[in-house]
């Protein structure tokens, strides 16, 4: 089981690796949602950490519907986290009629060998999950699709989550369940649903505050929730 925390600065990268998280999301404007961070972070952040970096690829927080000018920039980031060396990206696109835009993505994902490829929450976004699904097994560079199944925490859309996982059973594509959880809910929720990576914000930071610091003592709760769930 995986654990994946979002990290908005070097600060938060050094505390999540050393509280033990598999994964770093690397962002910046999380109150935002989350948009690209700069060439410095990314540089620094993929220095110091020991865990993989992952870089959120979102130029604006206006929309997913990008047009040929969002590209050329998303593309430039996509390059800039490659050199920087970053072990994946974390990006998505969607047409006007919310559906997953594949014309936007093959272009996006044509540089991407040997980087990891997240498919972000804009798959919460979509008209329907399923088809979003279908939509996005077609890429085989995209190994990974981070949602709170349609609804604004996660612990409200187990049942989704869990035909979700059991769809992605068998295939390239992980889910990875993030939004609302805690460290009170993970066991319920991993048991209720067999999601084997989570995503963590607000819910490791102090007083769950998205501008609060990493509370280090909750990814180690959480680590060992995880190691006691593995061997159960």
């Amino acid at each position: 089981m995986l654990l994946e925390v979002i990290a908005t600065s070097l600060d938060d990268v050094q505390s999540a690796v050393r509280a033990g998280a598999d994964r770093i999301e690397l962002v910046t404007g999380l109150l935002e949602g989350g948009m690209t961070p700069s060439i410095g972070l990314m540089e620094e952040a993929v220095r110091l950490s020991a865990v993989p970096v992952h870089v959120m690829i979102r130029p604006h927080n206006q929309s997913f519907h990008y047009d040929r000018h969002d590209i050329k920039v998303m593309l430039k980031d996509i390059e800039v986290a490659k050199r920087a060396g970053a072990a994946g990206i974390v990006v998505g696109a969607l047409t006007s009629d919310a559906r997953v835009d594949k014309q936007a993505l093959n272009i996006l994902l044509e540089g991407t060998e040997g980087l990891a490829v997240t498919f972000h929450r804009a798959f919460d976004d979509t008209r329907n999950m399923d088809e979003a699904l279908d939509d996005l097994l077609v890429f085989r560079q995209v190994n990974r699709i981070l949602t709170s199944g349609g609804r604004p925490s996660v612990l409200d859309a187990e049942e989704t989550i869990k035909r979700l996982v059991r769809r992605t059973k068998g295939t390239a594509i992980h889910l990875l369940a993030g939004s609302g959880l805690t460290v009170e809910t993970l066991s319920g929720f991993i048991q209720e649903t067999g999601v084997r990576e989570v995503h963590f914000g607000r819910g490791v930071r102090i007083g769950n505050r998205t501008e609060g610091r990493i509370d280090e003592n909750r990814i180690m709760t959480i680590k060992q929730l995880q190691r006691n769930l593995s061997r159960d």
